[in-house]
């Protein structure tokens, strides 16, 4: 017998720096009076950001979504984006609100990224971009990607709001495809309570990108663009610049963490980690595997729901596709005959908790219920 969780264990939890950090850096925020249009602390974060990551060139936002949208309208597309149906929502509602159809193309059942084997037969007189997703951290074949746009003269958009700190054979996740958007919500490794960030290869799209999240002000008495308000205000910025000494610790945690999840539940039939890498490339950001129900003996969504009688309360991640969506089930793409894998595992994956205060006896926990659950190995020596 297993028992619950005297508190509740969800999929993650924000990392918080201490208040006195936080007090310190509202006390300088306050003493400026300067509240937000890019003041001291917006552009130190925008700097550290930048070494961090290894980004010449990047933009701060107020959010993950806004930072994706203005991206794709500052490369001035127009017509079809090749993109994939197993993504959160924002991915494929920024295209909509850049005026661009979507072209759902399936996914690799191992990473769960876009199929790049399938990506150049859907390409059209009408396609202008790739907006690839690096699912749960794990990156896209950028090379393979990259080297297909730059065949047939398309754009590149990665959304890589799963892969702060990501690596790609050893170069960071943003030095592919034309930009990468980051998202800095509560949820991520890295936050600013809400925000996000735009890195583009080519330096000379800042100014326009600086400006379209700006109500497209060039100057205090000239509106060039029309943009919008996208901007990171100073009390984000300040926050995220105490979150990030708080990251390289958080990441040393989850490694041991996702280490316990691998070793305890590696040989129960039916369960398959989606991402088992533990080196220093992959962004530690979400622990997610699939649930095969014939050998299981569970399916995922009862897995779902028989842990919440533990206190523990994971999330069907991602479900439903965006290809389900109402709004586009008439798109030619969105055939479930043409999204086979996509459609399978939306129904078997299971995103686990997955954060340094859950710590490796949390996590032993964990397991133990999954292996309990396992109709398949009652009396075996796996219990």
């Amino acid at each position: 017998m297993v028992n619950p969780f005297k508190d509740p264990v969800f999929v993650t939890r924000p990392l918080l720096p201490p208040m006195h950090s936080v007090h310190k850096r509202l006390q300088q925020i306050w003493e400026s009076k300067w509240l937000t249009n890019i003041g001291a602390q917006h552009q130190e974060l925008e700097e550290q950001l930048g070494k961090y990551l290894q980004a010449r060139h990047l933009a701060l936002f107020n959010n993950g979504t806004l930072a994706l949208l203005i991206g794709l309208k500052a490369l001035g597309l127009t017509g079809e984006a090749i993109t994939t149906p197993f993504t959160f929502p924002a991915t494929v509602q920024a295209l909509d609100w850049a005026w661009l159809r979507p072209v759902f193309c399936d996914i690799d059942p191992d990473t769960l990224n876009i199929d790049v084997q399938k990506i150049e037969g859907l390409i059209t007189t009408e396609t202008t971009a790739i907006l690839g997703v690096h699912v749960f951290g794990s990156p896209c074949p950028a090379e393979t990607i990259d080297a297909l746009a730059a065949a047939y003269g398309l754009k590149v958009i990665y959304d890589g709001a799963h892969a702060f700190q990501s690596r790609y054979q050893g170069r960071p996740i943003s030095a592919f495809g034309d930009m990468t958007m980051f998202s800095f919500h509560a949820t991520k490794l890295f936050n600013t309570v809400e925000g996000g960030a735009l890195v583009v290869k080519d330096g000379s799209l800042l100014p326009t990108i600086n400006m379209l999240k700006n109500f497209g002000i060039a100057g205090s008495e000239e509106v060039v663009l029309s943009g919008i308000n996208a901007k990171m205000n100073e009390v984000q910025a300040g926050i995220g610049l105490e979150v990030l000494k708080m990251v390289a610790g958080e990441r040393e945690k989850r490694k041991e963490i996702k280490k316990t999840y691998i070793k305890n539940l590696a040989a129960v039939p039916g369960i398959r980690f989606i991402n088992d890498d533990i080196s220093d490339e992959n962004s530690f950001q979400y622990l997610v595997i699939a649930i095969d129900q014939e050998l299981f003996g569970w399916s995922r969504d009862a897995v779902h729901e028989e842990l919440k009688n533990y206190n523990v309360f994971t999330r069907k991640y991602f479900y439903p596709l965006c290809s389900n969506f109402p709004w586009y089930r008439s798109l030619p793409s969105t055939a479930p005959e043409l999204l086979p894998v996509a459609n399978q595992l939306a129904e078997q994956v299971l995103s686990l908790p997955f954060y340094g205060g859950l710590g490796v006896a949390g996590a032993q926990t964990i397991c133990e219920i999954l292996r309990r659950l396992c109709r398949t190995t009652i009396g075996s020596n796996i219990l």
